[in-house]
């Protein structure tokens, strides 16, 4: 078989054109084309003004957001990392138009402008909709665990992060008295360990300002106070709790399976609990939620269950209660209440009146109602129902307590089953798909709301890189220029 010449040192005949070099279906040729079509008010809040007559002429911000955007899809996120791929990747040459924005320049303009991302996970969530691409069946809540970019050395609790800020204030003042004399002239700067003592002193301050309404025990690090000590695949580690909300794409008008985030929040709670309808209100879809939210029990509690039933939320949310108490005939849900006389009845019959008040976790009150302690030692179900010879079998009854009956009997349904099957196919490979192809596993910032930004960036890019599949097939089908994709492929076509 003959080889084939080669040689580092042929010239091109006649100058390449990028045109040429990059896929008519490479996905960069959507997200310019998803740029391009950003009308001006989207521009405005971004918080990107028009050019200046005077000065320096500065970089297009449709270049500098169709990078960076084109950056957390291929699993860049730093700015150098952006930059070098404008050098040396025909892509994103072919993007840039041939210009490459240095590092310093791609960082402030992401620095200054991450706060308005949501506007862009907006718009692809609106060009999808619009397009007829959205499966409004149901749409998914869930959380994943993102690892904080700092280290597990160095962790306090607030109570030590207190003693350490006493500690410093004291080396400060001693330090000052040592550098005072009674006829020296004062230093021209501070010396060498105090300007080190009192950069820690405050970074300390910081700190405790950022957690002063959190638990003593509560675990921080310096590097990034706002991160949490939470349970991860790593272990226990510093992290934040991402979250989402996905919808399907249409398999008939998409051509294809598919997935769409409609939010994405980062808290510092690590658990789901509280943030349901928090969640639920931030999907909308042309100011309308999709109707019914499917989560996982996670979310399960009186309270967020409460504010979805009055915010007219439809969720579906697996019951937490272990499965013994399920089948236990003499379990809570056994025992029958009468809202008019404030009273419960046992399978017995036998009543169990109001005692009183308790805080529970949280410091939820809790209403306890007890039996007569020789009525239910001398039951027939005694052994079964109440494990207490010397009292009588008692109840605690919450707030929620009649949300939580009324859920539990909807969450009964062979639909509510079937539904919680269909979420974790739906939800949770958006979160393998981020971590591994877009290499979020791990936070490269620091500080909640500069976490919340890069969240938000990867949702921007996963819903880019779903909707760049859907105008590919469509493309390859001959299809782009039927309008079917909106927009954003008639353009890119």
């Amino acid at each position: 078989m003959p080889e084939r010449p080669f040689t580092r040192q042929q010239s091109y005949l006649l100058p390449p054109s990028y045109e040429e070099l990059v896929a008519a279906d490479h996905p960069v040729r959507y997200v310019a084309a998803f740029v391009e079509a950003l009308e001006p008010q989207v521009w405005e809040k971004l918080g990107v003004g028009p050019a200046q007559a005077l000065g320096s002429p500065r970089y297009a911000p449709k270049l500098l957001v169709s990078v960076w955007v084109a950056g957390f899809m291929f699993g860049l996120r730093t700015s150098r990392g952006v930059e070098r791929a404008c050098h040396e990747s025909l892509p994103f040459r072919w993007l840039s138009a041939g210009q490459s924005p240095d590092h310093n320049t791609l960082w402030r303009f992401f620095a200054e402008h991450r706060d308005q991302m949501e506007e862009l996970l907006d718009q692809t969530v609106q060009t999808a909709a619009h397009a007829g691409l959205v499966d409004l069946a149901f749409q998914a809540v869930d959380g994943s665990k993102v690892l904080a970019n700092v280290s597990k050395d160095g962790t306090l609790t607030i109570a030590q992060l207190g003693e350490l800020h006493e500690r410093t204030l004291l080396a400060i003042a001693d330090l000052e008295a040592q550098h005072v004399g009674e006829d020296d002239p004062p230093p021209p700067g501070l010396p060498a360990e105090l300007q080190h003592v009192k950069a820690l002193q405050e970074r300390v301050a910081s700190a405790l300002a950022r957690v002063q309404d959190a638990p003593a025990d509560t675990k921080i690090t310096l590097g990034d106070p706002d991160a949490r000590y939470m349970q991860t695949r790593q272990g226990t580690a510093p992290a934040y709790n991402a979250q989402a909300v996905v919808v399907a794409l249409d398999p008939e008008q998409a051509g294809r399976r598919g997935r769409l985030i409609l939010a994405a929040k980062v808290s510092t709670d690590a658990s789901d609990n509280a943030l349901l309808a928090s969640m639920i209100e931030a999907a909308q879809i042309d100011g309308q939620p999709v109707p019914l939210t499917v989560a996982d029990g996670g979310y399960y509690s009186g309270s967020s269950l409460q504010q979805c039933a009055d915010a007219g939320y439809q969720v579906v949310v697996p019951t937490s209660h272990p499965k013994q108490a399920k089948d236990n005939p003499y379990s809570k849900e056994h025992f029958h209440y009468d809202d008019q006389h404030n009273i419960y009845t046992c399978p017995q019959g036998q009543p169990l009146s109001y005692r009183g008040d308790k805080r529970g976790r949280q410091q939820v009150p809790m209403a306890i109602y007890r039996a007569d302690s020789g009525v239910c030692c001398g039951c027939v179900a005694a052994a079964q129902c109440n494990g207490n010879r010397r009292q009588g079998k008692s109840i605690e009854r919450g707030p929620y307590e009649q949300t939580l009956q009324t859920h539990r009997q909807q969450m009964a349904s062979e639909e509510a089953r079937q539904l919680g099957r269909a979420r974790k196919t739906l939800i949770e490979p958006v979160f393998g798909i981020i971590k591994e192809r877009q290499g979020g596993r791990r936070t490269l910032v620091r500080g909640l709301a500069k976490v919340n930004a890069e969240w938000t960036m990867q949702a921007v890019a996963f819903n880019l890189n779903t909707l760049a599949r859907v105008w590919a097939g469509q493309l390859a089908a001959g299809a782009a220029n039927t309008g079917t994709t909106g927009w954003t492929a008639q353009r890119a076509a």
